[in-house]
């Protein structure tokens, strides 16, 4: 039966570890990639970009000339005039065709503006979508780190279980021999079981986790992952980040929600030049065919006109200019260049709040890094400390100094000092690869 058993065991083992082998592992950039290939608000924000195409192409389309035709059929009952002008007491079924043609020469410059315009507001929506994306991307990086971090504290109570259950085997050999009472055997038993409530509790976390970076993704659980653990970089005491001002400077150039601000500016400026061209006269050059066909069309002798004949005899087409000078229009090119105006001086605010906004962010950025990195330092300095006293703790309570309070006491200060450090090395990670993303260097763990 124990053979039994032991052979079970393994397969179980055996399987378990196929499963988790055959499990798909991500890393930071599949995460990434998935994500701006699926992902439905960047879907939504690309149909704009496609919008703003369509009216550019419109706006240059609208140089050309158009073309039209029109076909329509008349029944004529009663008095009606006849081919040679005459009225006649006859009924009639008549069909008139037409094309026209027309193309605007000049109308102040709008047509010009208008493509211009256009443009400029495309190029802006296309930086509207890299900054969805770029949103997209930091958000993420977060949730692979949460997800690291939650695996590394998973890994933290684990081995504090470990170290708990060795010292419950040393304390029950102590108690078998009569060496130390049964009451620390108990303690040391309840701070297990406490540890193993943490484990539990930290293994939700990491599911929880995995689950919200597999919402985040729009994926379904069905297909689950595991994340990549990448190779971390060594945290040093004289670790430097770059200055939060440089930064700025730098990102004043490559950062998308600037250069969309900065593109609108233009586009209200360009939307002005098309209000004032309103004031200036415009000219176009029309052109125009019609020909029709009645059924009772007769000549003099009363011999009825064939449809060859009706269509090059009634044909008729023409073409000219045509000048149109405004005079006065209600006051709506004044209005309309007065609001155009104002537009420009609104553009020119968000711009400058985009320019704070941004300066404020990478300076908390920075301001955030530089806490994080001083928190490392001392955690790390804390964790030392920490384990230095639960080594010297452990040998007095091995020899009966110390009770089962102040050993376990000394334990749970090194896991905190631990999980300490560990949330304060993922923090400055995170907070260092903003600026990094801020100053135009991509997202890579």
């Amino acid at each position: 039966m124990k053979n039994f058993l032991a052979l079970f065991i393994g397969v179980l083992l055996m399987s378990g570890s196929v499963t988790i082998n055959a499990q798909n592992v991500w890393s930071l950039q599949k995460c990434i990639d998935y994500a701006l290939e699926n992902n439905i608000q960047l879907k939504q924000q690309a149909l704009n970009t496609v919008y703003s195409e369509n009216q550019v192409d419109q706006a240059k389309s609208d140089r050309l000339p158009n073309l039209n035709a029109g076909i329509s059929n008349n029944f004529n009952f009663g008095r009606s005039i006849t081919y040679d002008n005459t009225y006649k007491n006859v009924n009639s079924s008549q069909y008139n065709g037409y094309l026209s043609t027309d193309i605007t020469l000049w109308n102040g410059s709008i047509l010009q503006n208008t493509i211009r315009q256009r443009s400029l507001d495309l190029q802006a929506t296309i930086q509207d979508l890299q900054k969805a994306k770029d949103d997209m991307m930091l958000s993420i990086a977060a949730s692979y780190l949460e997800i690291l971090f939650a695996e590394e504290l998973e890994l933290v109570s684990a081995a504090q279980i470990d170290v708990t259950q060795q010292q419950i085997n040393r304390t029950q050999q102590l108690v078998d021999a009569g060496s130390l009472a049964r009451g620390a055997l108990l303690e040391i038993e309840a701070q297990l079981a406490r540890e193993e409530l943490q484990l539990v509790n930290d293994q939700n976390r990491v599911q929880l986790a995995y689950l919200n970076m597999y919402q985040f993704l729009e994926l379904p659980i069905a297909e689950s992952f595991k994340i990549e653990k990448p190779k971390y970089f060594e945290i040093r005491a004289n670790a430097t980040m770059a200055n939060s001002f440089d930064v700025f400077k730098n990102a004043m150039n490559v950062r998308p929600e600037i250069k969309a601000a900065q593109l609108r500016v233009e586009s209200s400026r360009r939307q002005l030049d098309i209000a004032k061209g309103y004031r200036y006269p415009s000219l176009s050059f029309g052109a125009n065919y019609y020909n029709l066909y009645n059924n009772k069309y007769t000549d003099f002798t009363g011999t009825e006109i064939s449809f060859a004949d009706q269509l090059k005899n009634n044909k008729r087409y023409g073409m000219g200019f045509t000048l149109n000078i405004p005079i006065f229009n209600r006051y709506q090119v004044k209005n309309g260049i007065s609001n155009s105006t104002l537009q420009i001086t609104d553009y020119e605010y968000r711009l400058q709040n985009s320019r704070n906004v941004l300066r404020k962010d990478i300076e908390q950025a920075y301001t955030n890094a530089l806490a994080a990195l001083n928190r490392y330092i001392s955690s790390e300095k804390a964790v030392s400390s920490m384990q230095e006293a639960f080594r010297y703790t452990e040998e007095k309570f091995n020899v009966g100094m110390i009770n089962t309070v102040e050993y376990n006491q000394s334990k749970n200060n090194l896991t905190m000092a631990q999980s300490e450090l560990l949330q304060s090395r993922y923090e400055y990670i995170f907070r260092t690869k903003i600026l990094d993303f801020y100053n135009g260097v991509p997202i890579k763990l």
